[in-house]
């Protein structure tokens, strides 16, 4: 339900008037505006004006979907969407291969139609998706919540300071992939739970792709004792963001305050792509700091083109993982043709950690 009433500029309620700021009742809210703890009820500006990515934004949904139809809240918590619901997302970017992609507009005023582009509430103009996919819940733009000087909020409000240096660290465990769905987040939490069990101390992150929460709770429930995103550092998504270096030495800042023994790092998406993946590994700094890189492929061709582009860079792949090794068959031919070993976080999770374990006692 949406209320109409204006706001003075102390932020106290008036009767409504031909004014451009309004208060909203929204339905629900989206896990993408988690770092500013939002209330249901916002000051909304709804007159016309130019937008940014991570800026907080008020929609009614119009439609529905038969496979994106529930919003992450900020408790992790999945939520049914229903059209005429009103929701607090975030204007972002994506760009998923087998999802959908979309743009942040130049300006946003009430009555414009947008689309919600993940679960998280990252919201946009869809352009395009994947063919499995109905298309993006079309939403209409209510306005963008404000605080009680009519000043847009967005996440970056609440966001980690970037940082240039990366200062003493646990080593860092990094997993990279071919693309989404290729493995990354189940090797993640095998990896996390092996060493758990261990007895190590775990941080977890993850670095690049579009704001959600389900893979740090994924994470935590694995045994990670401290978490944190590129959301974390104001980010809705990764795309277009250029060198995501200070963001992760920033979110690694943070989980080294947790005295891990180690960090395992997930890569959203993969090395190609439009989430500045590749940046990561061009910081000496970073590539210094890491003591095991897996890489996750769904087929022969995958792994052999995520050795070969690390190998280009002058860095060696230290285990392939993925789909490609959900057979022993897979697993041993990667380990004859490439030189490289392989292990399966599902079918054996203990060797798994045990390759990488090795390489942490190496680099120690």
């Amino acid at each position: 339900m949406t209320m109409t009433k204006t706001v003075d500029e102390a932020g106290a309620v008036e009767a409504p008037a031909a004014a451009s700021v309004i208060v909203v009742e929204a339905d629900k809210v989206g896990s993408a505006a988690s770092l500013l703890n939002l209330s249901k009820t916002l000051a909304v500006v709804s007159s016309s004006r130019s937008v940014r990515a991570g800026d907080v934004v008020v929609v009614r949904t119009l439609s529905d979907s038969t496979t994106y139809n529930q919003l992450e809240l900020p408790t992790g918590r999945l939520a049914k969407i229903n059209p005429g619901d009103v929701l607090v997302g975030v204007l972002g970017r994506r760009r998923a291969l087998k999802g959908f992609v979309g743009d942040v507009p130049d300006e946003v005023a009430a009555g414009d139609r947008l689309h919600l582009l993940n679960m998280g509430g990252v919201i946009g103009q869809c352009t395009g998706h994947h063919s499995s996919l109905s298309d993006a819940i079309s939403c209409e733009v209510i306005g963008l919540a404000c605080d009680a000087e009519g000043r847009v909020l967005n996440i970056a409000d609440a966001a980690l300071p970037l940082r240039d240096d990366l200062s003493e660290t646990a080593p860092l465990v990094i997993i990279a992939g071919t693309c989404m769905n290729s493995g990354k987040t189940y090797a993640a939490a095998e990896i996390i739970k092996q060493a758990t069990r261990a007895g190590l101390r775990v941080a977890a992150a993850k670095l690049s792709g579009v704001a959600c929460l389900r893979d740090m709770l994924n994470m935590a429930d694995h045994g990670a004792i401290a978490t944190a995103s590129f959301l974390d550092c104001g980010l809705p998504s990764t795309v277009g963001a250029g060198d995501l270096a200070p963001v992760a030495k920033a979110v690694i800042a943070r989980l080294n305050e947790s005295a891990p023994d180690m960090i395992v790092i997930e890569l959203g998406d993969g090395i190609l792509g439009g989430y500045s993946v590749d940046s990561v590994f061009e910081d000496e700094q970073l590539r210094a700091a890491t003591s095991a890189i897996i890489f996750c492929a769904s087929d022969y061709v995958g792994a052999w083109g995520g050795i070969e582009l690390f190998r280009r860079r002058g860095i060696n792949v230290d285990v392939i993982a993925g789909s490609v090794t959900d057979s022993q068959m897979g697993e041993d031919y990667i380990e004859r043709e490439f030189s490289v070993p392989a292990g399966n976080a599902r079918r054996n999770g203990a060797r798994l950690f045990q390759i990488v374990k090795s390489k942490l006692v190496k680099a120690a």
